[in-house]
């Protein structure tokens, strides 16, 4: 005999404040496990087709585990310390930027930033913020990322998360499920599924556009002369999975920081635009089309909005679990409305049939 829907919505209830429970009070703690889970799901269809090709699961796992040490490696030899460096050096410029773009204003606009204009009181109020703010926002910055976990034990506990996660993947999935109540497993298979696809299609596809685009922008911005190129770039390429915003918030502060670089230089200025005009065109026609799909559930806005309210409450851990519960909140969503417009309420009775 089924439970009572009220006493299913209770179970589920307490189970949702179970979980909102542990991210508030074990976040930090949990953050190294929220990673390596995230990175066994990402890689585990890499160790399926491995093991469609006949290699064991083991083995594939310790291919994949190998592979993404190296790769990671390489790039915290190679890229990390530019990157930094360059993080470091724009928090460093930002006062002096700011002082030249006053000055600039003050020679191109003179009757708009005199002694007496509300702009001028406000620029000049910006710019003792920004000088007196700055090097105190990347202590802050630094100090929060410290204070998240010990980056030792992060690099060391996350890998080995991984590799036991996607090892071990498969019969997590099958033991899950064979904890699923009899009455509703058939449903609650049908929605796993859904939002399986909705995930993969976005975290994956939208991943790899990421990487591709953030690659993109950093060598090209490097190849053009502009100062901080790696780092404008890594930053459009890492919002990229929020459609529209890498290219608009890299873009301007490319172009910003190219107006100041090379003004009078329209060639260069223009190739910095061009830059982003053409990482728009092939992201939005090529790429992802063919890596996330034309639909995935889940709107910009409604994204934006689950980062903003779980990376408010949460911290980072929060951000990091955002796009899968709000996933998760989509796929229920609709098969909610699904239910609904099935319903008689939503249909009403139609008389007609009676008579």
């Amino acid at each position: 005999m089924a439970l009572p829907v009220k006493d299913q919505i209770r179970y589920w209830g307490i189970a949702t404040a179970a979980f909102l429970v542990i991210l508030w009070f074990l976040g930090d703690v949990i953050l190294p496990f929220v990673l390596g889970g995230a990175i066994a799901y990402f890689l585990d269809p890499i160790a399926d087709r491995l093991e469609r090709l006949g290699a064991s699961r083991a083995v594939a796992t310790t291919v994949i585990t190998l592979s993404a040490v190296l790769v990671f490696v390489l790039m915290a030899l190679l890229v990390v310390p530019l990157l930094v460096q360059q993080a470091v050096s724009l928090f460093e410029t930002a006062p002096k930027l700011f002082q030249d773009l006053q000055a600039f204003l003050t020679v191109k606009f003179p009757s708009i930033v005199d002694q007496e204009s509300v702009l001028r009181q406000s620029l000049i109020s910006v710019g003792e913020t920004i000088r007196e703010r700055g090097g105190e926002l990347l202590n802050t910055v630094l100090t929060s990322v410290n204070s998240l976990v010990s980056i030792v034990l992060l690099f060391v506990i996350v890998p080995v998360v991984a590799f036991y996660l996607l090892y071990d993947w498969d019969n997590m999935v099958a033991r899950i499920d064979d904890l699923l109540p009899r009455d509703h497993a058939p449903t609650i298979r049908a929605l796993a599924v859904e939002i399986d696809r909705t995930l993969a299609s976005f975290i994956r596809g939208m991943g790899t556009v990421s990487l591709i685009l953030g690659t993109y922008y950093a060598v090209a911005l490097m190849l053009v002369g502009l100062q901080f190129g790696l780092i404008v770039g890594a930053l459009a390429g890492l919002v990229t999975f929020i459609p529209y915003v890498g290219a608009l918030v890299g873009g301007a502060l490319a172009i910003g920081l190219a107006l100041f670089q090379f003004w009078g230089d329209w060639v260069s200025i223009g190739l910095v635009a061009g830059i982003f005009v053409l990482g728009q065109v092939v992201e939005g026609n090529v790429l992802t089309p063919r890596l996330v799909g034309s639909s995935v559930g889940l709107h910009p806005v409604w994204l934006i909005f689950a980062l903003s309210v779980f990376g408010s409450i949460f911290g980072f851990v929060g951000m990091l679990v955002a796009v899968p519960v709000a996933a998760v909140i989509g796929v229920v969503a609709r098969f909610g409305i699904g239910g609904y417009k099935s319903s008689l309420l939503y249909r009403g009775i139609d008389l007609n049939r009676d008579e």
